[in-house]
């Protein structure tokens, strides 16, 4: 399994990455799409909106299960990844990279260093 050590993680599978100043994207972690086996459809209608740390932002669903979107701090939902509406098992193939979910304007970037770091998210998911 792979954990990129430059993301921070959350609690609910969630990774996310400072980007260029206040921009950061944000994607399930290569745990959570393994949990969840062969995702099939990707909803997120919170493009535009401002959400609060831990608010719900979207569901993905998989074969057998539904499991809600949580984002990890407060922002603006700018942009949700186009290729997730004809291509959902992206997130399946490349958690980390083609298979992103949003992108947000974070209102405090300093927020994303209280989140859990790689040994940390290992050791909640026990490895």
């Amino acid at each position: 399994m792979n954990f990129p050590a430059a993301l921070r993680y959350t609690q609910e599978h969630e990774w996310i990455k400072l980007e260029e100043g206040n921009i950061a994207t944000i994607g399930i972690t290569d745990f959570a799409q393994g949990e969840l086996g062969d995702i099939v459809f990707v909803e997120i209608e919170t493009l535009g909106q401002e959400l609060a740390e831990n608010d719900i932002f979207g569901t993905i669903e998989a074969v057998k299960t539904v499991s809600d979107l949580f984002i990890p701090v407060t922002g603006k939902i700018i942009e949700v990844n186009p290729l997730l509406a004809d291509a959902p098992e992206t997130v399946n193939t490349d958690p980390y990279g083609d298979g992103w979910l949003v992108k947000i304007e974070v209102q405090n970037p300093g927020d994303i260093e209280k989140l859990l770091d790689v040994d940390a998210y290992k050791s909640v998911i026990g490895h």
